[in-house]
């Protein structure tokens, strides 16, 4: 705000998130039945954009199953204890931008 006493203008600032890339992609695990699996990717600067991990085309959460961190820049999704349903595709998405293995 300016202000004379006379006359006042208004003004406002808007600061937009430059959007995250991932920087580090996301490599195939092998493990045995019973064991964890830990996916780990990590993104270009640290970011409260909206991240989602995937088995499948199904949205994981963190749960007794599932364990998803974030430390930094670096994101971790940890199956616990995993059997042959389990097998297939996991995938990370953040903005526009995702990785698979």
């Amino acid at each position: 705000t300016c202000d004379t006493g006379e006359q006042q203008t208004v003004a406002t600032v808007h600061v937009k998130e430059p959007a995250a890339t991932i920087v580090e992609m996301l490599k195939d695990v092998v493990s045995y039945e019973g064991e964890d699996a830990v996916f780990e990717c990590r993104l270009s600067r640290e970011t409260t954009q909206d991240t989602q991990w995937f088995l499948g085309d199904v949205p994981l959460q963190s749960n007794e199953m599932n364990e998803i961190r974030v430390q930094g820049t670096r994101h971790s999704l940890i199956l616990r204890k995993v059997t042959l349903e389990d097998c297939g595709s996991i995938s990370f998405k953040v903005g526009q931008h995702a990785s698979a293995a």
